[in-house]
């Protein structure tokens, strides 16, 4: 999804963009199919902290460079990680994801993700932590966590049950298994599904018509829906820290990692 004017600010895994009431931000490691390490989880989370603090800002936009939305966290670096079995790396990444998620949630302004290829692992869930989801049609999302091992974040075991059930979602972080757009949309995943070439449009129309209403009232709405769940969430939030640090540390995440690199089926042992 391009955008338009030009970014007030562009950084290595991050651009900025004001217009019209309307701040976008663009995950920017379209290389690493926008795949989360530190440095992109860390700005994230220090450009939802400006945006909550910006008046002239009614309404956010995030997306991804290139082809894919977000692939999750980048499994590049957590697999060398694992192979000393420390977590000095991987905490950092789940610490600030998971404040990212939460000021999504609780900023101000409503929140617009507009997923315009691939949202895997930590990456639907950046996805899920928005207030509204617009897909193109060749996005897919998927819960894949269980593929390497790993117990889901940002967010993921607390927004996904509230959006499609308990029981479809344990079905999608028991299996791991990528849904396409029309799925996710038949789920209540996301609210429209639009030809990739129309994104751009139907995202812009969208935010200009929220950004356009009245910002006391639609506020006001945002807060009684999301604002008041920020203890719960936040609890939510330090158990998948704390599980997925286990998880982290097992023997099945090692082979699952291995596997995917290795391009094979992983071979788990519940160890």
């Amino acid at each position: 999804m391009s955008n338009s004017p030009q970014p007030a600010q562009a950084g290595p895994v991050l651009l900025e963009a004001k217009h019209e009431g309307i701040a976008t931000l663009v995950l920017n490691r379209p290389d690493r199919l926008n795949a989360l390490n530190n440095e992109l989880a860390s700005a994230l989370n220090e450009a939802l902290g400006r945006i909550a603090e910006d008046d002239s800002v009614s309404v956010v936009v995030i997306t991804g460079a290139g082809r894919a939305f977000c692939a999750g966290g980048d499994l590049a670096a957590i697999g060398k990680g694992r192979q000393g079995r420390e977590t000095q790396s991987l905490e950092p990444l789940l610490r600030m994801g998971m404040q990212a998620v939460l000021k999504m949630r609780t900023i101000p302004q409503p929140v617009i993700a507009a997923v315009n290829g691939a949202a895997a692992g930590a990456g639907m869930n950046i996805a899920l932590a928005a207030d509204i989801r617009i897909a193109a049609e060749e996005a897919t999302f998927g819960q894949n966590f269980a593929k390497v091992g790993l117990f889901p974040d940002y967010g993921g075991t607390y927004f996904l049950p509230q959006l499609v059930g308990p029981a479809k979602a344990a079905e999608l972080f028991y299996t791991g298994d990528m849904i396409d757009a029309k799925t996710a949309l038949g789920l209540g995943i996301v609210n429209h599904v639009v030809p990739g070439a129309q994104l751009e449009a139907e995202v812009k129309s969208l935010a200009q018509k929220i950004a356009l209403g009245p910002g006391v009232a639609i506020r006001a709405v945002k807060k009684t829906l999301f604002g008041s769940e920020k203890k719960e969430l936040s609890e939510a939030l330090e158990r998948e820290v704390q599980e997925q640090i286990g998880c982290y540390l097992s023997e099945d995440c090692s082979e699952g990692i291995r596997a995917f690199f290795d391009k094979r089926p992983p071979k788990f042992q519940g160890k």
